[in-house]
């Protein structure tokens, strides 16, 4: 179905890594100190913007919901804190068939890439939670590629590092429709967006997804057939 994979581009939150509502909730929590409580307007207005936006990068949702730099960054130093919380109480796991389909995808020669919008620091807390630093080969945060999505750069980052070739040779695999304009925008040779997380089939459809999988471990068959 799809050319030759070397590399395989990964969302986390979502896609790969369950978290019980935890990043809603830590967005939540980090916008009340700005009068954005529960129960207010403002904070419904600003949870949808969230729910609209997930899988690009933290610190620029911020940005447009508080607009001044300094509440952005304080507001996503507050979340990357609960989120930290989370992740230490253990409410954030992976999804079935997640670590399985790391090992098939480099055993078939392919290598994995995670990708979040994350901070590097809230990244790696949630990979040493999960153990999974030796089950990859990279992980990226918008801060280590220039943008976050739905800009390309971090599928096109991946490619760079983990020495892939043609933009053809590259899967992108993510739960949102940002995830997915990524991969198209990057030029992937399979998109395909997750049904494990914030998005349901309609809103990947509307995305443009070339590819709608029910969970993660169903990119094997399309990128490993013929190895």
């Amino acid at each position: 179905m799809t050319t030759h994979i070397t590399v395989a581009c990964l969302d986390m939150a979502g896609t790969t890594v369950a978290d019980d509502g935890s990043v809603l909730a830590a967005f939540s929590a980090a916008v009340e100190q700005f009068g954005l409580g529960r129960g207010t307007p403002g904070h419904d207005e600003a949870l949808a913007y969230v729910r609209l936006t997930m899988g690009q990068s933290k610190i620029e949702v911020f940005r447009h919901i508080l607009g001044a730099e300094d509440a952005a960054q304080q507001a996503n130093r507050a979340f990357e804190e609960h989120y930290a919380r989370s992740v230490r109480a253990g409410d954030v796991t992976p999804l079935p068939g997640a670590a399985e389909t790391f090992a098939a995808l480099r055993a078939a020669g392919i290598k994995v890439c995670l990708a979040t919008g994350f901070s590097p620091a809230t990244r790696d807390a949630l990979l040493d939670a999960l153990g999974w630093r030796p089950l990859i080969d990279l992980a990226l945060s918008p801060a280590d590629a220039g943008r976050g999505r739905p800009y390309p750069d971090l599928p096109l980052t991946a490619l760079l590092r983990l020495g892939g070739g043609a933009v053809s040779e590259l899967a992108v695999a993510g739960d949102t429709p940002s995830d997915v304009e990524s991969g198209l925008r990057a030029g992937a040779g399979l998109v395909a967006g997750v049904l494990t997380g914030a998005s349901s089939r309609e809103e990947l459809e509307q995305a443009k997804a070339p590819v709608i999988l029910d969970s993660i471990a169903d990119i094997l068959p399309l990128v490993t057939a013929g190895r």
